[in-house]
């Protein structure tokens, strides 16, 4: 019997600060209402950067520039009966467009919120993951690497690796 390869889920964020206050959601998850980073899974045939860009549009409705990668960040979560699900998820920072008023937001967004570092401290037991605010800890402490730090190599079906 073939063993089914494990791999993690690769998710993007967005960390974005203006004035002192950092762009946040509010989002339906199996857990209740929870606080995150605009941020979701990485596509197929996607570039890292593109997907932070999409995500953060469809949960904002707002164009995210990223200028630099904040962070690489990977968590395991336990589920029942031995299961589990590991995350690998690149933050992004930069800056943000004008709200695209006719524009939805994604399913399961309730709305965006700016906050300030010291209420995302102050209401970490609302966070969709405790990487919501070690990213903006990271962001403040001034982490970032440049974007071609991540590099995207696409090769075609038959240079694929097994």
């Amino acid at each position: 019997m073939k063993q089914e390869r494990w791999s993690p889920h690769v998710t993007v964020a967005a960390v974005i600060e203006r004035d002192g206050r950092f762009l946040v959601v509010e989002e339906h998850t199996p857990d209740g209402l929870r606080i995150n980073q605009p941020a979701g899974h990485l596509e197929a045939g996607e570039t890292l950067v593109d997907a932070a860009r999409r995500e953060t549009l469809e949960e904002t409705a707002r164009a995210f520039s990223p200028e630099a990668l904040v962070g690489v960040y990977m968590t395991h979560i336990d589920q029942a009966e031995g299961m589990g699900a590991t995350y690998l998820r690149f933050t992004f920072c930069g800056t943000i467009g004008q709200a695209h008023d006719a524009r939805a937001l994604d399913a399961g967004i309730v709305r965006t919120l700016w906050l300030t570092a010291d209420e995302l401290r102050a209401c970490q037991a609302r966070h969709r993951t405790p990487l919501v605010l070690r990213s903006v800890e990271d962001y403040l402490a001034g982490r970032r690497f440049p974007l071609d730090f991540v590099h995207t190599h696409s090769v075609g079906p038959a240079q694929t690796d097994s």
